[in-house]
């Protein structure tokens, strides 16, 4: 008799997103006549910019004759797109080799695919609140999942202790759900810590293009990360690709472990596992890495900051304490007189239709708090932020 994974018993009943969406739309139809103003999941509200909608354009019009038309691509990346990447880090200060990137169909699926190059033995730490992916993943992989916690003590930014042990490690900065990025010394310690014990970072840098200032982009900024660390990105949130579906993943050919090179095994696996990536969705990113590009997406990306702007000030007319928001397209606030973070949900969607995503859904250490995107639409935001305000200064 077949026996299925029974790892999947270990997960929790309900995907946190799943479970709003359910809440959500049982709101809707008991109230179909109200506006219903969305803080909640991550998703953008911006269109493509034209440089990436113009090389959609151009590849489509490549598919339709002999002489252009492409197949299967190379399964790690067509080397335009690993290029671009490339050229992308280096104005960073960054030199990766363009064989150590290789194109993904986004940074989610890439977090449960990158599994495959340890052994499910491997423990994994997460450090929380984390992405609830990071732990189901783990979990339905029949990892063994430790957490570190952080809270407002060191502005949700944990460090390694000299209790500290894990084989693989989930670092995420930008931080989502907290907007919390850590700086060069932080991550350098985690790196020394890797390096010491022997354990590989999983860096997720999703939200990288948001930071402002003298902030690490890229784990591989830090002396030593080319040792114990991979990489994973996204364009959904830098480039608007949420439903284009596009990332790329870092994985250095100096990184080993057990006498078996990490690089060299994400190549056998991308070559069997796959087909590669659609050729008119790698032209689109190409476009993303071109001046051009870059001067449209971060006209987008000024937009969502904005949003976060409005949201952060009407928190502070309300006298409510929060993280994120500058350089991430997050806040995360502490719900007003300490309520439990799924009873701020019901209380903001009952009293003044407003989503967003309760703490407590990333883990035990988010109890208290709560996620505000600010990836919605600019009038939108401005009257959820306004309801909000109204509602904590009644409360």
């Amino acid at each position: 008799m077949l026996t299925p994974n029974r790892n999947y018993a270990n997960l929790k009943d309900s995907y946190l997103f799943f479970r709003i969406s359910k809440q959500v739309a049982a709101y809707r139809a008991k109230h179909p006549d109200l506006p219903v103003y969305r803080l909640g999941i991550g998703d953008v509200s911006r269109p493509l910019c034209g440089a990436v909608i113009e090389a959609l354009h151009h590849a489509v019009e490549d598919q339709a004759a002999a002489d252009t038309f492409h197949g299967y691509t190379p399964e790690c990346g067509i080397p335009e797109f690993r290029l671009a990447v490339a050229g992308y880090y280096a104005r960073r200060g960054v030199q990766p080799d363009p064989e150590e990137i290789f194109v993904s169909s986004g940074a989610s699926d890439e977090l449960g695919d990158i599994l495959d190059l340890f052994d499910p033995a491997s423990a994994a730490l997460v450090t929380q609140p984390a992405y609830p992916a990071y732990v189901d993943a783990s979990i339905m992989a029949g990892r063994k999942v430790s957490f570190l916690s952080a809270g407002s003590e060191n502005d949700f930014l944990p460090l390694p202790g000299k209790d500290t042990d894990a084989d693989l490690l989930y670092l995420c900065s930008p931080n989502n759900p907290t907007g919390a990025v850590y700086n060069r010394e932080q991550l350098q310690q985690w790196v020394d810590f890797a390096n010491d014990r022997g354990a590989v970072i999983l860096f997720d840098a999703a939200y990288e293009a948001f930071i402002e200032g003298d902030l690490p982009h890229s784990i591989f900024e830090i002396p030593g990360a080319e040792k114990c660390a991979i990489e994973i990105c996204s364009l959904s949130k830098t480039a608007g690709f949420t439903g284009t579906r596009l990332g790329y993943t870092v994985i250095p050919k100096a990184l080993e472990r057990g006498g078996m090179n990490l690089n060299a095994m994400w190549v056998r696996n991308r070559t069997t596992k796959t087909n590669g990536i659609s050729y008119i969705l790698q032209k689109a990113g190409i476009a993303v890495f071109t001046g051009k590009g870059q001067r449209q997406i971060y006209e987008n990306i000024r937009y969502y900051k904005q949003n976060a702007r409005v949201l952060m000030e009407a928190l502070d007319r309300a006298g409510i304490r929060y993280w994120g928001g500058k350089n991430a397209p997050y806040i995360w606030m502490a719900c007003p007189k300490g309520m439990k973070s799924w009873d701020f949900f019901d209380l903001m969607l009952d009293r003044i239709q407003v989503i967003g995503t309760p703490g407590e859904g990333f883990g035990a250490s988010g109890e208290g708090f709560f996620r505000l995107s600010s990836f919605g639409d600019a009038k939108e935001t401005r009257i959820a932020a306004e309801r909000i305000q109204s509602l904590v200064q009644g409360l």
